[in-house]
């Protein structure tokens, strides 16, 4: 059986890198991309049984590690793998303890890309060697922004992305095809789970998944 693999990165030359990689790790597999949160979501949505992500943390439309928790949140039988240019080990540590199957710094070689993409298809979790992840822990405050933002639908969840990029609710509407008023219900339906009063709250909320985890403690709390 042909594996489906989903790549989600906005570079075009690492896309390209990665299918290299997938090529000697996974021969054969159909690889899926996305350049975009939106065009990921799409992608998870038309392929549903796919056996692996591989995602970068800072494409357009993610916040920080919004779009793993989403994935992880509707699809917890697809394995993640991060890849990223940030190589902080408290961030390697954090996209663990968010449900990712493995981090791959961009700076790897293809040999290590291969080596942790067969890891994880294998079921194991790959990580630099340099990285201690044994039993990665999440502060209370951050598991609970990810709990409220996993269980937001994934249209609830572009509406989301859309409202934090600054776009209104007419914009947010054409974009998605709907009319405003369904974008005003979601926007109820939004706040409502995140426990949030207004827009600018929700916002905020959505932005405490920050890679950088001093921006978490700041805003800690609402």
């Amino acid at each position: 059986m042909t594996r489906e693999i989903l790549v989600a990165d906005d570079h075009p030359l690492f896309r390209e890198a990665l299918r290299h990689a997938l090529g000697r790790a996974v021969p054969g597999a159909t690889v899926v991309e996305a350049d975009t949160v939106a065009a990921l979501l799409e992608a998870a949505d038309c392929h549903p049984d796919a056996d692996l992500l591989l995602l970068d943390l800072n494409m357009p439309g993610a916040q920080g590690f919004s779009a793993l928790v989403q994935m992880r949140a509707h699809y917890p039988s697809l394995p993640v793998v991060i890849i990223s240019a940030n190589e902080d080990p408290a961030v390697i540590r954090r996209s663990i303890a968010h449900g990712a199957a493995g981090f791959v710094p961009k700076s790897s070689t293809v040999e290590e890309m291969v080596e942790a993409l067969q890891a994880v298809i294998d079921g194991d979790v790959w990580v630099p060697a340099s990285v201690d992840v044994d039993s990665p822990a999440l502060e209370d405050a951050e598991a609970d922004v990810a709990t409220r933002l996993g269980s937001l639908t994934p249209q609830q969840f572009r509406v989301l992305t859309m409202l934090s990029s600054g776009l209104l609710n007419k914009q947010i509407a054409y974009e998605l095809g709907v009319s405003e008023a369904t974008i005003k219900a979601h926007m109820t339906a939004i706040m409502q789970k995140l426990g949030a009063t207004n827009r600018t709250q929700a916002v905020v909320l959505s932005q405490r998944l920050s890679l950088d985890h001093a921006s978490l403690a700041r805003s800690a709390g609402h």
